[in-house]
């Protein structure tokens, strides 16, 4: 890794079986101030500049994607259990929907960690995502 006054070299992928042998790296021009910040704040985090800039991209990455599916997954919990109510020739009140999307929405944070953790996406639970009762 060469680390130089304006440039910040990240690694970003791993060869597989070989979780310390990175190939391919990453690079940006900075301004003297952003790198005197940069560096302050992976100095805090004591890591060097480069195992902390790839920290926080990955972490920015991973981020996006459980936000991402988080809300599909709540959509079709939303979409699973409305169908569950109309298809029993129940009326969907404006009340119950209310209720069904506030439980949605405290439970897709937590499926879509569970759903990332999983190697292929369809491990144990994979077909849970839609098991909230009705209200």
């Amino acid at each position: 890794m060469i680390l130089c006054n304006r440039y910040i070299i990240v690694v970003t992928q791993m060869v597989p079986d070989a979780p310390l042998h990175r190939t391919k790296s990453l690079t940006t021009k900075v301004t003297e101030e952003e790198y005197a910040r940069l560096q302050e704040l992976a100095t805090a985090a004591g890591q060097s500049m480069g195992e902390w800039a790839r920290t926080v991209l990955l972490a920015q990455v991973n981020s996006s994607q459980e936000i991402i599916l988080a809300e599909v997954l709540a959509l079709r919990m939303l979409y699973l259990n409305s169908v569950q109510i109309l298809g029993q020739k129940r009326e969907l009140t404006t009340d119950e929907l209310r209720k069904l999307i506030e439980r949605v929405d405290g439970e897709k944070r937590r499926r879509a960690k569970e759903r990332l953790r999983e190697p292929d996406g369809n491990g144990p639970g994979a077909d849970k995502s839609a098991n909230i009762t009705p209200v």
